[in-house]
């Protein structure tokens, strides 16, 4: 879908999308490490890595020349390789991951110096969105309900009762021009057990928080200052800075100071409390791609083979079997008679599992750092 300017909805003129590019996806290791995390794979067989389809979709609403993304120091080479787009200003390096408060308020603080009233977007790059046509439209009521004065998500519908999402309680309808869907958020509620979530399936109130977060920048710094003045203080600091000489001297002093903290806990949280939420609900599918188990969803809707294979050149054997296999290796690989396996294959590391245990990865890395094993994280 091209916006043209005489379609663009009340400040999509203004309209800057923002991408975090950090962390690694530990669910998804050993093919997700330090320096090859997630959003730098192509997980879906689009050709594309996850960045790039990001990039994709965010450039038709806001022009490229209006993405900024943030990143770690040690991805830039690459993520400039799959965007070669990008420019140069609006590349942010992080020194090391803070968490999304920072990464999303200091690209907000930035903007705000450089445009007063500009509207940011953030969206994820390690995401997995269809029809991206309805993708656009939300998008386009969010920004409205965004110059309207409130911070707008969008929700996912959910389709399963699933435990691995966050969930956003809906309240009333909100007049917005501009933006028709857009509802009142009661609350954010945390990843629930299958029971409560069956429950909030049937309820029909529910959706799932995708953590896409659309809001005027210094509305999204306002608010997350109520709770976090200290962290905004240094991102402001930092924004000043930023176009200046005195860049490196100011993040070398004011980076590793500040607080890890999550964008939900500072900005989506509290103004949900104080009435300044608005969501779009989201008829479009969407996948956090979170584990082993969301590829082999992915790969196996629509398809005869339950079966879903990874990686150039892989060589796999297969009779009654399901799952997934992601092979980095020229091993040949023969499945017979499992069902729900997750094999990972690697230069240096071998993952086995199942579908059902996907989740657990986590823990295996979390392992490996305590035993010092970094060589392999």
């Amino acid at each position: 879908m091209v916006i043209r300017m005489t379609e663009r909805q009340s400040g999509l003129d203004r309209f800057y999308s923002v991408i975090p590019a950090g962390g690694i996806g530990s669910r998804l290791w050993p093919l997700s490490r330090a320096d090859a995390p997630k959003f730098l794979h192509d997980l879906t067989g689009s050709g594309h890595t996850l960045l790039r389809d990001t990039w994709d979709r965010l450039a038709p609403l806001s022009g490229p020349g209006r993405i900024m993304v943030v990143t770690g120091r040690a991805h830039r080479a690459a993520v400039e390789a799959q965007l070669p787009e990008l420019e140069d200003l609006n590349v942010v390096l992080e020194s090391e991951g803070k968490d999304s408060s920072a990464a999303i308020g200091l690209a907000a603080a930035i903007l705000l110096e450089r445009e007063p009233n500009v509207i940011i977007g953030s969206f994820a790059a390690d995401h997995v969105i269809g029809n991206t046509r309805r993708f656009k439209r939300a998008v386009i009521e969010a920004v409205a309900a965004a110059d309207a004065g409130y911070i707008a998500t969008l929700g996912i519908s959910p389709t399963e009762p699933a435990i691995g999402f966050g969930y956003i309680s809906c309240g009333e309808a909100l007049t917005i021009d501009g933006a028709p869907s857009a509802l009142s958020v009661v609350n954010f509620v945390e990843k629930p057990n299958l029971e409560t979530a069956r429950r909030y399936l049937s309820e029909g109130s529910y959706l799932w928080n995708a953590g896409m977060f659309i809001a005027r920048a210094d509305r999204l710094l306002d608010q997350m200052a109520e709770s976090e003045p200290e962290l905004v203080a240094g991102l402001r600091e930092l924004a000043a800075a930023w176009d200046t000489p005195q860049r490196g001297a100011v993040v070398d002093r004011v980076w590793p100071g500040l607080p890890k903290i999550a964008i939900d806990y500072t900005v989506a949280e509290p103004a949900a409390a104080a009435g300044k939420l608005a969501v779009i609900p989201g008829d479009f599918d969407w996948d956090d791609v979170g584990d082993f188990a969301s590829i082999a969803k992915l790969h196996s809707a629509g398809r005869n083979s339950d079966l879903a294979i990874l990686g150039e050149g892989a060589r796999v054997l297969a009779d009654s079997s399901t799952g997934v296999v992601v092979s980095q290796s020229k091993r040949l690989i023969s499945l017979i008679g499992v069902t729900n396996i997750v094999v990972v294959d690697t230069d240096d590391a071998l993952l086995v599992t199942t579908t059902d245990n996907a989740q657990r990865v986590k823990a295996v890395v979390d392992a490996l750092k305590l035993s010092g094993r970094n060589d392999v994280l």
